[in-house]
């Protein structure tokens, strides 16, 4: 299925015949063709579409886009808006192009491939520094030094990160983003001191919002939203949102922004 797919640098990863599968995500409203191998997506692309705020008539950009699944649940929910894929792998940017045109967004939703760390090639995708109303980014946050690193290349560019790389996307979105745009990102919960140092420097009026996988179990996630420009001061942080019930079964909330595409608000009301 054509779509379209702008190519802006040098790939990390060679392309290949993928082997694909085509799935319904967000309760039906997605039909996403994605690897069978590899990073797929899961409930993190879904929260942090759903926890970014946007209007129609703006321009979101995803970094780390990988098949589209966060910007593309975004362009779902927010009619009129356009949104761009950043993602460096280029045959997922191929499978994220055809994804729009297969969801009927692709007079509004491109893709590029190419490197969220990149200014020039960022440039290149026809984005210009200060243009951008919100980014949103879900970085690959394992750290390769405390975890065991997968074999599949894919798989490891997804979920490894560099030393320092969370600070250089963070200074992606700063230099995307027009003053009072704001970045939605979605981070490990034990690295919420990373993510706020990250932000320290042309950021603030953050929010936090603990992702709970049940009960009395510690957060697993945190989606952080934060204001280009916005006021100093220490974080507000949010209730959190609990997936499971006791017994394992999603919480009614859960399934209202999972399945059901309801929007998760990181503002105060």
């Amino acid at each position: 299925m054509p779509g379209s797919l702008m190519n802006c640098g040098l790939m990390i990863v060679e392309r290949e015949a993928l082997e694909t599968s085509e799935d319904a995500v967000l309760g039906g409203r997605l039909r996403l063709r994605q690897p069978l191998r590899g990073h797929r997506v899961g409930h993190d692309a879904i929260l942090l579409a759903a926890a970014t705020d946007a209007v129609g008539g703006e321009h979101a950009v995803d970094l780390g886009a990988g098949v589209g699944g966060a910007g593309l649940a975004l362009a779902a929910r927010i009619a009129g808006l356009q949104v761009t894929l950043i993602e460096i792998d280029r045959a997922l940017a191929e499978l994220a192009a055809g994804n729009a045109a297969r969801n009927g967004m692709s007079g509004r939703v491109v893709a590029a491939a190419c490197d969220a760390e990149d200014a020039e090639a960022l440039a290149a995708a026809g984005l210009s520094a200060g243009s951008i109303h919100r980014v949103l980014m879900n970085p690959p946050f394992h750290d390769a030094r405390r975890q065991k690193v997968s074999p599949d290349p894919r798989r490891r560019l997804a979920h490894m990160g560099t030393l320092g790389l969370l600070a250089r996307w963070i200074a992606s979105a700063d230099w995307l983003l027009a003053p009072q745009g704001v970045l939605t990102m979605i981070w490990r919960a034990d690295g919420l001191d990373e993510v706020l140092a990250g932000l320290c420097r042309g950021f603030g009026s953050a929010i936090v919002l603990p992702i709970l996988p049940r009960p009395g179990r510690p957060a697993i996630r945190i989606l952080v939203r934060a204001v280009k420009g916005g006021s100093s001061g220490r974080p507000l942080h949010l209730p959190g949102l609990l997936l499971n019930d006791d017994d394992g079964r999603p919480t009614a909330a859960a399934e209202a922004v999972l399945r059901g595409g309801e929007p998760l608000p990181l503002v105060v009301l």
